[in-house]
């Protein structure tokens, strides 16, 4: 990925989506030729010149201060996951050619962390990679991602975006795929030198017309938490919340569970599917559908 071109349209697509008004600013001339902020307005809110706020959307960062970083994201109104981006691309433009190598990361599983799994009983727990692998899971999460699981190297990114059955898996796709290509961004963002990563968004890109589009519009965000709702072949469908968690003694690996109201039909299909999941029965589970990406 080349880093002025994510730069420049990060910033541009952040501009663009900010109108005067939203910005507090008096929106002069009827005719603008943006829909958006122009960059002069953009310059005014972070307190920078023109020229300066030119540089930097031409997707030059090297040396920018932090304080400038933070106005630029108090002028552009950036979230959490977004000012956290901004600065992850400016901390890789100033970073030395040496040190532009990948940091390692750890996908070998600790038992400890495989007896902690084990030891939710009651809820759906996985743990993913930052290249988006299922690397383990729980009895009850195996079960719940048992389309996913049926490919023997599952990865939640080509399924959603290359599998005919994750359509009809995920209830709500076009906002799942939103939110898994925008953690992607912030994932790539953190750390812009992985190989492995850089390959499966290439490899995403040129297979999916939708990945294409998404990940074009630089939308990031964090996944920490939300709600999931899911067709599940066996049990039907299901309105589950997550909670992700980072596993410090492991970078690159976060834990994620599943639970349902208490009384409501997902926990009383949680309880089924747990029935299920306990007997042993795990016949395919793929069903007949659409391609995922038409």
């Amino acid at each position: 990925m080349d880093h002025r071109s994510e730069v420049r349209e990060f910033l541009s697509t952040r501009r663009a989506r900010l109108t005067p008004d939203q910005a507090g600013l008096p929106a002069f001339g009827g005719n603008r030729r943006v829909a958006g902020l122009r960059r002069e307005e953009v310059a005014l809110l972070a307190g920078v010149s023109v020229d300066y706020y030119t540089r930097l959307e031409r997707g030059d960062l090297s040396g920018v201060s932090d304080g400038v970083l933070e106005a630029l994201a108090r002028g552009l109104q950036l979230d959490d996951a977004e000012t956290a981006h901004l600065f992850d691309l400016a901390r890789t433009a100033n970073r030395s050619p040496v040190a532009r190598k990948p940091r390692q990361r750890t996908e070998a599983i600790r038992p400890s962390v495989r007896r902690l799994l084990d030891a939710i009983t009651e809820a759906p727990a996985l743990i993913r990679s930052n290249h988006f692998d299922y690397m383990a899971a729980n009895l009850l999460g195996r079960a719940l991602y048992a389309p996913v699981f049926e490919d023997p190297a599952p990865n939640s990114a080509r399924f959603a975006f290359l599998d005919p059955a994750a359509r009809e898996f995920y209830l709500d796709w076009d906002r799942v795929t939103q939110e898994l290509v925008a953690t992607m961004r912030s994932e790539a963002g953190r750390n812009p030198f992985d190989k492995r990563l850089t390959d499966l968004v290439g490899e995403l890109s040129t297979r999916s017309d939708r990945f294409r589009t998404l990940w074009a519009a630089h939308n990031v965000r964090y996944h920490r938490s939300g709600v999931k709702k899911i067709h599940h072949p066996v049990v039907g469908d299901l309105e589950l919340t997550y909670e992700a968690f980072d596993l410090p003694a492991d970078p690159g690996l976060s834990l994620s569970t599943y639970t349902a109201e208490p009384g409501s039909p997902s926990a009383d299909a949680l309880t089924l599917l747990a029935s299920w999941a306990a007997s042993g029965e795990l016949p395919s589970l793929r069903p007949e559908s659409a391609p995922a990406d038409s």
